[in-house]
């Protein structure tokens, strides 16, 4: 939408070929990709996947390689507003094909007004993630974002929302819902053997964040790092370098949920899976201790388990050895427990000859975004959902933004599950959204 409320883009029929064509006008692009990096690889020009990269960083670097690994996938362009970044990224793609062709943009709406371009990674922080997603939605492109994917639950149902009208396919990088083993966990409860579900408990690092401003420094020339687009729709502060350098997650305005959809977005989201309930949320949470309990309609719980830090000072509900992000389904007649290491827990004992049979493939990490970029890639060819598809990310997203809410309210909150409007809490429903500054507002 524009300021007035009213979407530039009126015709939902329009091609984003013919739309692009004219919003360029006379505005000469270097689009053009040579014909020597086509077909090199055995794939036709029809069924490669033009990629643009959105913000390039650590985890950037894993994703990327990912994608440059497809043999369907042409890397064909870098938008970062820090020239290094955008600089080391040109020189990862044009290692990988041997040629000089990426092109590099310090502002992604110049990359997205590009006509050959069908998807878009966007790794950016979490502040841009729902803003660029939108931009690049209207702009025709397929999506494969990075989480958190939103900063408030506004924002969530503004990118649902925008991904349906636009008709584009989108994953959120929660790729776990891609990995065997949690593949696996989920089974078990789907299946009935572990009897009636009783709750699901998802890892936390405890919330923990910094409302103060670094000292100010002097900021570097635009073309360097562009501070004002760094900060995005986040209110202006004065450019310190810890920032631009990743130190930003601990800080409110640039931090999504007060931390606990750092893992949260993973967590949340898989007990969400395991329990059926991608269409709908937890009504209550309800903060205790190190904990967030929430509570389903039905009575099941998603227990949010707080940790002191990520490697340590864990719930005694929670086995360590199996590594981050751990995720436990206890129903009434068995339990199942599965993490990063990729091993599976599971009681009774006679459980595990389940897990055994159901093992058949080679096990992941769950930081191994490849299979979650496949089915990305698969989807923008046939059309279909991804697995961590936008109304699943939406569902997820604000039950983990409605338990930070309780958090930082220290009190219990009661949500509707269809509106997502918190009931009778003026305070709590004005926590749903932030300010934006313009022109980011969405």
């Amino acid at each position: 939408m524009n300021g007035n409320g009213k979407d530039p883009i009126r015709n939902p029929r329009i091609t984003r070929r013919s739309l692009v064509r004219g919003a360029l006008g006379a505005v000469a692009l270097p689009w053009i990709v040579p014909s020597r990096v086509w077909g090199a690889d055995g794939v036709k020009p029809s069924e490669k996947i033009t990629l643009g990269v959105i913000g390039y960083g650590p985890r950037c670097t894993h994703d990327l390689a990912c994608f440059l690994a497809e043999p369907d996938v042409q890397c064909v362009a870098i938008a970062d507003l820090q020239k290094a970044r955008r600089e080391k990224c040109k020189e990862t793609v044009d290692n990988h094909y041997g040629t000089k062709d990426c092109q590099m943009y310090g502002d992604f709406r110049e990359m997205l007004a590009r006509p050959d371009i069908d998807a878009v990674l966007i790794a950016t922080g979490d502040r841009w993630h729902t803003p660029a997603s939108v931009h690049a939605a209207r702009a025709g492109k397929d999506i494969y974002s990075e989480k958190p994917c939103s900063l408030t639950i506004a924002e969530c149902q503004v990118l649902a929302d925008t991904i349906h009208r636009y008709g584009r396919v989108y994953q959120a990088g929660t790729q776990r819902r891609s990995i065997l083993n949690f593949d696996i966990a989920q089974q078990l409860v789907k299946s009935g053997k572990l009897g009636r579900p009783k709750s699901f408990h998802a890892s936390l690092v405890l919330p923990g964040v910094r409302y103060d401003w670094l000292p100010g420094e002097p900021e570097p020339p635009k073309d360097v790092v562009d501070w004002d687009m760094w900060l995005g729709s986040c209110p202006w502060r004065p450019y310190n370098r810890r920032y631009v350098a990743g130190g930003w997650r601990d800080f409110h305005d640039f931090n999504a949920g007060s931390n606990i959809l750092e893992w949260g977005a993973h967590t949340v989201d898989l007990c969400q899976w395991a329990n059926g309930s991608d269409d709908t949320i937890p009504v209550e949470y309800q903060p205790d201790g190190l904990n967030i309990n929430a509570r389903y309609a039905n009575g099941v719980m998603l227990i949010m388990e707080g940790l002191k830090t990520a490697f340590g000072d864990r719930s005694p509900n929670f086995i360590t050895r199996l590594g981050t992000c751990p995720v436990r389904y206890v129903g009434d007649e068995g339990w199942v427990e599965t993490g990063d290491s990729g091993d599976i827990e599971a009681g009774p004992a006679s459980l595990n000859a389940d897990v055994k049979k159901l093992v058949t493939a080679k096990r992941r990490a769950g930081t191994d975004a490849g299979s979650h970029i496949r089915n990305f890639l698969d989807c923008v060819k046939s059309r279909k959902a991804t697995n961590s598809n936008v109304d699943a990310t939406r569902r997820s997203h604000v039950a983990g933004h409605a338990a930070a809410i309780a958090w930082a309210l220290k009190r219990k909150v009661t949500i509707d599950p269809q509106t997502e409007m918190f009931i009778s809490d003026d305070e709590a429903n004005r926590l749903r959204s932030r300010a934006a500054r313009e022109p980011w507002c969405l």
